[in-house]
Order: structure tokens, then C-alpha cells, then sequence
């Protein structure tokens, strides 16, 4: 079993840029149904990342934890199976 949920985030909202706590996540564009296919990205030692779907730019924040987003609501949680 993982040890560790990457976090996922969304854009409804059609924003340019959202802040984020993590340099591993997916991107899953909008929220289900509209979403896109869940890309996993990864900035490595960049501190920005573009998904290549949606154009959303995905920039690191120090002071968010790993799963926070500013806005807030860009933040999606995945239904338990």
C-alpha cells in the first residue's frame, strides 16, 4: 500500500495560475465529468509547471503543505474505491 496520496488538483474555474504545496501531483483539468485525462506532473527543482491538457500554470508555494492550493478550492479529493 502507497505511504503517500499525490495530491490532486483541479480548475474549474479556468484561472491562469494556481499555487500549490507539492512539486508531484496530477492535474485533472476540471472536476468529473469534465475533467481530462489525470496527468501526473512533476516540477522536479523547477518552482513552475505547465500541464500540457489544460495550459493551467502550476506554481510552487514553500508555505503551502502538500496537498494546499491557493485558491483553496482548486483542491480535489478523489472518491475512495
Amino acid at each position: 500500500m502507497a505511504d503517500k496520496v499525490v495530491p490532486h488538483f483541479q480548475n474549474d474555474r479556468g484561472i491562469q495560475t494556481i499555487e500549490i504545496g507539492a512539486r508531484e501531483f496530477q492535474c485533472i483539468g476540471a472536476k468529473p465529468p469534465f475533467d481530462h485525462p489525470h496527468v501526473y506532473l512533476d516540477m522536479g527543482k523547477d518552482a513552475e509547471i505547465i500541464c500540457p491538457y489544460c495550459s493551467t500554470l502550476y506554481r510552487f508555494n514553500a508555505s503551502l503543505k502538500d496537498g494546499e492550493a491557493n485558491p483553496a478550492d482548486c483542491v480535489w479529493q478523489p472518491e475512495a474505491a
